[in-house]
C-alpha cells in the first residue's frame, strides 16, 4: 500500500502539471461516469495531499478524492517535468541530494533536474519510469479516472475509495485524519499527536497504523520507526514517555521527507556513499526490519520476528526492541 511519502510525490505531480489548467475528466471503465461529467472541463486549482488521502480541487469549487489503498496507482504520461517536489513547492523540497534517486531502476531519470519530455510514470507504493509512444496514450485495463490536460494525462487504477466532495466534505475528511508532518510542521500538530498517544491504552504498533492518530504511516514506517526508536511494538501508548513519543514524531517527519523528497523509504542512517546507492538500488538493503523475518538483526544478529496483528504483517528485533 502507498505510504504518504508516495501520496505526497503524487499531489506534487499534479501541482505542477495540472494546477492550472483546463482538464478533460472522464471514465474509460464507466464506473465513475458521472463523477468525472462533474469536473470535466474545469481548471484545477489546487493539489494536496494528507497522509494517505490526495485531493484535488476545480474551479466549480468541487474536489476529487483519492485513497489508492492496497491496489491503486496514478499512471502519468506525457511531458512529464524531471522532479516534480521541486518545482511545485516553490523550490523548498528535492533540492538535497539525491545521488541518483531511483524512479524504478537506480539511474538519474525523473529525479534529475531537466525539460518536460515525454515518458510514463506509474506512481504507486514504487515508482516506475517507462516509454510513451504516442499521446495520449490508449486506456489500458479499469481506468477508474482519466485526467487529461493538452500535455499530461494521469490515469487511475484500482483505488479504495474515488468520489467528488463538497468543500466543507472536504474539510470533514481532512478533520478525521490525524496530523501529517507535511501540512503540519510546527509544534502544534506534534502536540496533538502526543497527547493522543499518551491517553491510548492501544500498543503503540497499532497507534502508528491509526490514521486518525497520525496521517502517513503504513506497514514499512511503522516497522522501520519502532525499531529506530528501540521499541516494543506492543507497549500501549499511556506507557510511553512524553519524550519517547516526541521522538517518534520528529523520527516520522524526518523519514517522512526522506521519502518525499527521494521517492523512496530509506530509513537507514549512517551509511557509506557506496552503501547508500547499494540501498537506494535495492530495497532488500534499504530498511533495519520490514520484509526481513527470519533474518539476522542488523544491529545483534537475533533472527528478526513476525507476526500478525490487526490484520497486518509486523516486523521487529525481539532482544533490541524486548
Amino acid at each position: 500500500m502507498p505510504e504518504g511519502h508516495s501520496v505526497h510525490r503524487i499531489a506534487r505531480q499534479f501541482a505542477l502539471h495540472f494546477v492550472g489548467h483546463q482538464v478533460a475528466a472522464s471514465s474509460p471503465q464507466g464506473r465513475f461516469a458521472a463523477g468525472a461529467q462533474r469536473i470535466d472541463g474545469h481548471v484545477m486549482t489546487a493539489a494536496k495531499a494528507v497522509g494517505k488521502q490526495m485531493f484535488l480541487e476545480f474551479d466549480n469549487h468541487l474536489w476529487l478524492r483519492v485513497h489508492l489503498g492496497i491496489y491503486g496507482a496514478w499512471d502519468f504520461a506525457g511531458d512529464i517535468t524531471a522532479d516534480a517536489t521541486m518545482a511545485s513547492s516553490n523550490g523548498r523540497m528535492g533540492q538535497t541530494n539525491q545521488r541518483g534517486t531511483v524512479v524504478g531502476a537506480h539511474e538519474d531519470s525523473l529525479a534529475s533536474i531537466g525539460a518536460p519530455r515525454r515518458t510514463r510514470l506509474r506512481m504507486a507504493e514504487q515508482e516506475v519510469e517507462g516509454t510513451l509512444d504516442t499521446f495520449p496514450p490508449p486506456p489500458i485495463g479499469a481506468v477508474r479516472v482519466r485526467l487529461l490536460t493538452d500535455a499530461t494525462c494521469a490515469d487511475l487504477r484500482g483505488p479504495t475509495a474515488c468520489d467528488i466532495l463538497l468543500p466543507e466534505e472536504v474539510q470533514i475528511a481532512i478533520d478525521k485524519l490525524g496530523p501529517d508532518p507535511i501540512l503540519d510542521p510546527g509544534k502544534a500538530a506534534e502536540d496533538r499527536f502526543v497527547a493522543t498517544v499518551l491517553r491510548k491504552p492501544t500498543p503503540i504498533c497499532l497507534l502508528l497504523m491509526d490514521q486518525s492518530v497520525v496521517a502517513g504511516i503504513g506497514n514499512v514506517y511503522r516497522a522501520e520507526l519502532l525499531f529506530r526508536a528501540r521499541l516494543n511494538p506492543h507497549t500501549p501508548g499511556r506507557e510511553l514517555s512524553e519524550t519517547t513519543v516526541r521522538a517518534l514524531w520528529k523520527d516520522w517527519t524526518k523519514l517522512l521527507r526522506i521519502g518525499v523528497e527521494t521517492g523512496q523509504m530509506m530509513t537507514m542512517d549512517g551509511l557509506s556513499p557506496e552503501a547508500y546507492d547499494g540501498a537506494m538500488a535495492s530495497r532488500a538493503d534499504r530498511h533495519w526490519v520490514y520484509h526481513r523475518a527470519g533474518e539476522p538483526c542488523r544491529v545483534c544478529g537475533t533472527p528478526i520476528v513476525l507476526e500478525e496483528i490487526g490484520g497486518r504483517k509486523l516486523y521487529y528485533c525481539p532482544k533490541d526492541q524486548a
